[in-house]
């Protein structure tokens, strides 16, 4: 493991900022900003139910993690055109490079689109339109993961997955997130082992909201190489040597965890405690149009009311590019780009 140089506080807030990194858990639809939404709606010709973009902004004041997908579920109404998706996910990764992201693997929710009729195809060839253009545009390496809303049943999701059939070679993997309350893992156990039959990379969102015992679950019945969230692990010992010794990475969200009270004070969130505890926690920014920061101001934000050192950052920035689904051979070249962005830092040569 590269030795990370000692490099001041002062200095810190750049560093955060130059480094390169990977997005791990980034909802696209959560990317939609107030001023796209407003566009979008202009252009299908749609009647918002906010009469400005800033008080559409104005109502984004969250108690929890419901509150929120309330407003997250209306903002997605304005998507109905293949150029919509396009435009949302490529406002996206612009924003993305611009924070040096190297590498997104970006969520996206079918289940929201096709029950207002639009089609799946309309979805993923949209998304991953912008994808190929922004890898050939910005230089930004990204692939998209399909995930399951756990509010809807498993009968729902395995009508999805067979309307993204025919598109399976967009995609990377499928993941599991909405509603977590109430909504245990075990109950996708059927729909998980078939993506798993078909190749498929599998992720889902445990212990955000949800007790340890739904994260063993993800693990042990959904079998799952990535835990989204992951922050009640704490609570359960056994769980964070589990989770340490398999190198099992945690997608957490600083700024998103804030926004939605599971941690109302940034300063108490456990994101140094899982680092020291060896566990392969990331940083990353969820959805970033809702909860008031995209990559570099959760890493700036989370930093600073923390107190996390340099070396958190490098160890942070390490466990993005090794836990996502890219090839060996790209995760290599991130890393050595890294290593020299921490480099550079110590001979001041910003």
């Amino acid at each position: 493991m590269f030795k990370v140089p000692p490099i001041s506080a002062e200095r810190l807030p750049t560093l955060l900022r130059a480094m390169p990194k990977a997005e791990l858990h980034i909802h696209i639809e959560g990317s939609l900003e107030p001023e796209l939404i407003f566009a979008l709606a202009q252009r299908n010709e749609l009647t918002l139910p906010y009469a400005s973009v800033e008080a559409l902004r104005s109502a984004y004041a969250f108690t929890n993690l419901q509150s929120f997908l309330d407003i997250y579920y209306a903002g997605a109404s304005v998507l109905l055109h293949e150029q919509d998706f396009y435009d949302m996910a490529r406002a996206y990764l612009g924003r993305a490079a611009r924070d040096n992201v190297l590498h997104a693997e970006i969520f996206f929710d079918p289940q929201t689109h096709t029950a207002r009729g639009v089609a799946m195809e309309t979805v993923i060839n949209g998304l991953y339109r912008a994808c190929e253009d922004a890898r050939r545009e910005l230089g930004i390496s990204a692939t998209l993961i399909l995930c399951f809303l756990r509010h809807l049943s498993e009968e729902s999701a395995f009508e999805t997955l067979e309307q993204a059939m025919p598109l399976l070679d967009k995609i990377v993997g499928v993941g599991l997130d909405s509603s977590e309350l109430g909504h245990p893992p075990e109950k996708f156990a059927r729909v998980f082992a078939r993506c798993r039959e078909l190749g498929l990379h599998l992720v889902a969102h445990a212990g955000e909201e949800g007790p340890p015992a739904y994260i063993w679950s993800a693990l042990d019945v959904l079998k799952v190489e990535r835990i989204d969230h992951g922050v009640q692990a704490v609570y359960d010992a056994a769980l964070m040597q589990r989770l340490a010794q398999d190198r099992i990475a945690l997608t957490v969200c600083p700024l998103s965890n804030q926004k939605l009270c599971v941690f109302p004070n940034l300063a108490d969130h456990n994101l140094g405690k899982l680092l020291d505890a060896g566990l392969a926690a990331t940083v990353n920014s969820d959805d970033p149009a809702y909860f008031g920061g995209y990559m570099n101001e959760n890493f700036t934000q989370v930093f600073a009311a923390t107190g996390l050192t340099a070396k958190h950052a490098y160890q942070l920035a390490f466990n993005s590019f090794e836990a996502s689904f890219a090839s060996n051979a790209d995760k290599r070249v991130w890393e050595h780009k890294l290593k020299e962005t921490f480099e550079r830092c110590v001979e001041h040569d910003y």
